[in-house]
């Protein structure tokens, strides 16, 4: 029987089959001979143990469109961040940074503000004139009055999104009110494992419809840039592509050099100065980072 894998935890994979519900697996040592390790989101094989009490073991890994590190899920087609518009106010230097690791990891990227009903247009303006010129999809909603659902709906159909987001902007709130049917679906799961529903801990894979699943993925408060060079960082924000040509120096990293398009741009309002100055804090850290690592080196 094939199914796809919509949550693991503690060495047991719950494997959804279409038209037969969810079955509690292991996964067979040659995995772990392999050093491979099933993800959520893995179409995979299962031979069925017990029929009624719904448990089998996972014997094959279909071929995978793709793998995220983190979070460590497998066939993502395009990743949601949620964030709230106040309470919390939005931390735009782990936006920032999320958006660089999808980026560097070939995943479009669409942005949600939730609690936008805390908030004056004037606001979610700004915020959205920031992130359009980035070259990303901005939508608005509020789980406490249901607003924005259908646009979301709309970015979500017939694609695999992985949703993430730090705690408390209401990302759970959010994905009940796209997925109540996937909320009681994921139920008994839950309450065997002795997790609540409304607390991620765990990836965890959702169908809202036929066709479109969101996988939901433990609230981050904080992200390391692992793998980027700081030389490579400029290229992930998209917004100076436009003004590098008028840089002076070739190679030119934006920070130190005269005669900067970029710069120039930036005194011009052309370009956010949020942005900027997350650019130079992570291109800050990426060089101490590499500092630390020749020190150890030595």
């Amino acid at each position: 029987m094939q199914g796809k894998i919509v949550k693991g935890i503690a060495g047991f994979y719950y494997v959804y089959a279409a038209g037969a519900g969810v079955f509690e697996c292991k996964a067979k040592g040659i995995f772990r001979k392999d050093k491979i390790k099933p993800l959520v989101g893995d179409n995979v094989e299962m031979d069925l143990l017990n029929l009624e009490e719904k448990t089998g073991n996972i014997t094959a890994i279909l071929p995978r469109q793709n793998h995220l590190i983190r979070p460590a899920v497998a066939n993502v087609d395009q990743a949601l961040v949620i964030f709230a518009a106040d309470k919390p106010k939005p931390n735009f230097n782990l936006l920032d940074r999320f958006l660089i690791m999808m980026e560097y990891q070939k995943i479009d990227t669409v942005i949600c503000f939730n609690k936008q009903d805390l908030v004056q247009w004037s606001q979610l303006q700004k915020m959205q004139m920031i992130y359009q010129e980035c070259g990303y999809q901005i939508l608005f909603a509020s789980a406490k009055d249901q607003k924005g659902l259908l646009e979301l709906r709309r970015a979500l159909r017939n694609k695999t999104t992985v949703v993430a987001g730090p705690s408390g902007v209401g990302k759970s709130s959010l994905i009940n009110l796209l997925s109540p049917k996937a909320g009681m679906e994921t139920g008994a799961v839950s309450e065997k494992i002795g997790r609540g529903k409304h607390t991620t801990r765990h990836s965890e894979l959702l169908r809202i419809e036929e066709q479109t699943y969101i996988m939901d993925t433990p609230g981050f408060s904080s992200l390391y840039l692992t793998g980027v060079e700081k030389e490579e960082l400029k290229h992930y924000f998209q917004e100076f592509a436009a003004y590098e040509s008028c840089c002076r120096f070739l190679g030119c990293s934006h920070i130190h050099e005269p005669g900067c398009g970029v710069k120039k741009a930036l005194q011009e309002e052309r370009i956010s100065s949020i942005r900027y100055e997350d650019y130079k804090t992570l291109y800050e850290e990426l060089q101490s980072v590499k500092k630390y690592q020749r020190k150890k080196e030595k």
